[in-house]
């Protein structure tokens, strides 16, 4: 009720300032409006004190106010003595004719008279007594906001007091399930996952550093022996030039590995229809003589799965899950790659054959620069799967990825799928197999 009164005030205070045509008004409103909320509720608690006591007194004045539908009349008896005798007769609303005695003229002038007295007297006291009870309702107002406002205060300052350093600290409101604690709870919340984006920001750059640093190690030192040795000769000058030409070459794969990363985590800005099949097809033309040294077999069952996205990104997302389920793989192992559609979603499953994977080390597999087997000048930076789920982020593709009996893994994407793309599309879905030998 409070939060739309506020509402209210800062609207008409808006409407205000843009219906004034003169400048100083703008300014005048701007000033005399209160810009703390305790005063606010202040001036707001009393002005609708006022409002209310006001409209009570006018109601109360107008029923007191009201004409009377009887008189009082004062009669002479037959004896010939004066005895006041009170009869409630007709009123002046009534259509009985007015009474014609010059007494009964006087007493109405009186009661009229001290009619008007008593309602002057009414309306001066009840004014003096609203003007009392607002100055007393401001005051109450001001200290119950004070009070209502305490745990708001609380919250600023913690709020105020968490930094990167003490990120960790929580504000931890004890108290009714009202909206400051629903605030408190929210902010609780955010911390904790600014906290979770700062450590892994923190992982990221040292991880990135170390990655970067020991090519730049192993250059400094390819250069520094080529310098300090007297007896090199021109094939020795070439082979190191080779090795630093091997080494440029990992580096740029690295940097061009980043850059998609951070492309993949800023979003897309525009989609496009695209057939996921046709988009595992490519990319198999192009991974098939890749993988050939591995010496796996590659199996890929798809179906028409029209999803929303941009055609670049998915084909770095499926080059990755092939490239990383036929290279973390045995000896005549194999690689199913399965498109279908299922309740409104396309759905991508990559599954290889493989080493035995810990239950407890599949998400960390999806973490930049984390690799089962950390083994150096592999050309292989850990960064593939954290690609992955970037990019299936970006297309709100959940993912989900879970050890396979026997060795290996299996990793599911599920796309929202194009209902209206899906009736282009006839047949059935189309199974081959691919063998690489090495």
């Amino acid at each position: 009720m409070v939060a739309s009164l506020l509402a209210r005030i800062a609207r008409a205070r808006h409407l205000v300032l843009r219906s004034a045509p003169a400048s100083w008004l703008r300014a005048l409103v701007r000033r005399l409006t209160p810009r703390r909320v305790r005063v606010r509720f202040a001036v707001l608690f009393g002005l609708l004190f006022i409002a209310s006591g006001a409209v009570l007194l006018g109601m109360t004045y107008l029923l007191v106010n009201r004409p009377t539908h009887s008189v009082v009349k004062y009669e002479i008896s037959e004896g010939g003595r004066e005895q006041p005798t009170i009869h409630i007769g007709p009123g002046p609303g009534s259509d009985a004719p007015p009474p014609e005695s010059v007494l009964d003229a006087r007493l109405r002038e009186q009661a009229a008279r001290m009619h008007e007295a008593q309602m002057h007297e009414l309306l001066v006291q009840s004014g003096i007594a609203l003007a009392i009870m607002a100055g007393i309702s401001v005051v109450l107002s001001w200290l119950l906001a004070r009070r209502v406002l305490r745990p708001m205060r609380t919250v600023t300052a913690g709020i105020r007091s968490i930094s990167a350093r003490n990120v960790h600290e929580r504000l931890a409101v004890e108290g009714p399930g009202d909206e400051i604690s629903d605030l408190a709870d929210s902010v609780d919340g955010l911390l904790d996952r600014l906290e979770a984006a700062l450590e892994s920001h923190k992982r990221f750059v040292a991880n990135a550093a170390h990655e970067l640093r020991t090519p730049l190690t192993v250059e400094r030192a390819l250069l520094e022996e080529a310098l300090l040795d007297p007896d090199a000769t021109a094939e020795s000058f070439r082979e190191n030039f080779e090795r630093l030409l091997r080494i440029s070459t990992h580096q740029g794969a690295l940097l061009e590995s980043l850059l998609t990363l951070a492309v993949s985590e800023r979003g897309m800005d525009r989609t496009e229809p695209v057939d996921l099949s046709e988009v595992v097809e490519s990319v198999l033309l192009t991974q098939v003589p890749q993988t050939q040294r591995y010496g796996v077999r590659i199996v890929d069952s798809t179906e028409p799965a029209p999803v929303a996205g941009d055609t670049a990104l998915l084909e770095r997302l499926v080059a990755n899950l092939v490239h990383n389920a036929a290279y973390y793989n045995v000896s005549d192992g194999s690689v199913d790659i399965a498109v279908r559609r299922h309740d409104r979603r396309a759905v991508l499953t990559v599954t290889n054959t493989g080493p035995e994977v810990p239950k407890d080390r599949v998400d960390q597999l999806f973490e930049p620069f984390q690799r089962m087997n950390r083994t150096a000048g592999d050309g292989h930076h850990g960064l593939g799967l954290s690609i992955v789920r970037a990019i299936a982020a970006a297309h709100d593709a959940p993912l989900t990825a879970c050890p396979r009996p026997g060795g290996g893994l299996v990793v599911e994407l599920s796309f929202p799928l194009l209902v209206k793309g899906v009736e282009r599309y006839e047949g059935w879905p189309q199974t081959r197999a691919v063998t690489a030998s090495k």
